[in-house]
């Protein structure tokens, strides 16, 4: 049984920093896209970050290139997202997402076969 469970939201002040984890188990991660999706209130959920499957290319949402960073420890099955220089316009749910193999439409939702819970973050003073 393959499970997503992120971690580590919670309330920051404006241009505080967090660190977001996913604990992924039942699969290879190795193997796996893996994407990060955040979701606000009445918006659409939105691709923030996706690292290709077997060490492939990270790529960023363009308006969050330079704040946000994510990672991966293939052998822990841990998947990391470092969010900087926060505002309130961060807040929202964010979502880890996987699937087999690399992916054409890297912010396609339906493409991800997997997905966590999420973990709120909110920003604000």
């Amino acid at each position: 049984q393959v499970q997503l469970v992120e971690s580590g939201g919670g309330l920051v002040q404006p241009g505080g920093s967090l660190r977001l984890s996913c604990v992924v188990s039942g699969l290879s991660l190795d193997y796996y896209t893996i994407a990060w999706f955040r979701q606000a209130p009445g918006k659409e959920r939105e691709g923030v970050a996706c690292m290709m499957s077997s060490g492939g290319s990270t790529y960023y949402a363009d308006a969050l290139k330079g704040r946000f960073t994510s990672s991966r420890d293939n052998a822990k099955n841990l998947v990391y997202l470092q969010m900087n220089s926060l505002t309130p316009e961060d807040t929202a749910v964010y979502y880890c997402a996987a699937r087999a193999g690399r992916i054409a439409l890297i912010w396609a939702t339906y493409d991800y076969q997997y997905w966590g819970q999420g973990t709120q973050v909110t920003v604000s003073s």
